[in-house]
C-alpha cells in the first residue's frame, strides 16, 4: 500500500504528547491545583529512559507512575521529562522521553490519552501492511451537559474507525 505524503497518524500522535507535555510543563511551573494528578505508563525499552536499576528489573517492559503528592523537581523540555520520585521514602531521579509514554490520564477530571503508535528506533511508524497500530483517546473534562452533576465517563474514540481498508 502507497504510504500517503499527509501523515495524519504521526501528526495525531506528536499533538497529544504535545498536549501530555503542556500538562507537565503547567505543573512544572505553577504546581498541581487541587485534586489533579497524573498516571503516566511508559515503555522502559526506549533507551532515553533514565530509572534507578532495581525499577527497571521490577519493571522490565512497561513503568506506571503517578505524580501527584510525594515528587520534587518536575522538570520538562522539548523531547522528555525528569521528576524525583519517592520509592520506599528514597528520592530517585528518572527521565522519560515522551516517545517513551503509552499512557496519561488525570483521573480527577476523566481525561486519558491510550498511545500505540508502533515505532521504530528513529521515531517512524512501522506499517503492518498499510494498517497502524490503534490509538486511542479518552475525553471527558466537563459536566457541562450532565445537568444533575454526576460525572461522566470517558468516551473511548479508536482512530481506525476513521482510516482506509
Amino acid at each position: 500500500m502507497e504510504e500517503s505524503p499527509l501523515r495524519y497518524d504521526v501528526w495525531i500522535e506528536d499533538a497529544l504528547r504535545t498536549v501530555i507535555r503542556n500538562a507537565l510543563a503547567h505543573a512544572a511551573r505553577e504546581g498541581l491545583p487541587g485534586e489533579h494528578h497524573f498516571y503516566i505508563t511508559f515503555r522502559m525499552d526506549d533507551p532515553g529512559v533514565v530509572v534507578p536499576p532495581y525499577l527497571r528489573t521490577q519493571h522490565p517492559e512497561e513503568m506506571t507512575i503517578v505524580i501527584q503528592h510525594q515528587y520534587d523537581n518536575l522538570h520538562v523540555d522539548q523531547d522528555a521529562f525528569e521528576v524525583t520520585l519517592y520509592f520506599k521514602g528514597k528520592g530517585e531521579r528518572l527521565r522519560i522521553p515522551f516517545r517513551a509514554i503509552t499512557a496519561f490520564s488525570d483521573p480527577s477530571v476523566n481525561f486519558g490519552l491510550q498511545l500505540k503508535m508502533i515505532t521504530t528506533e528513529e521515531e517512524e511508524p512501522i506499517e503492518d501492511e498499510g494498517v497502524f497500530a490503534e490509538q486511542e483517546i479518552v475525553l471527558d473534562a466537563s459536566n457541562a451537559d450532565n445537568p444533575d452533576g454526576e460525572g461522566k465517563m470517558g468516551e473511548v474514540i479508536a482512530l481506525d474507525t476513521f482510516r482506509k481498508k
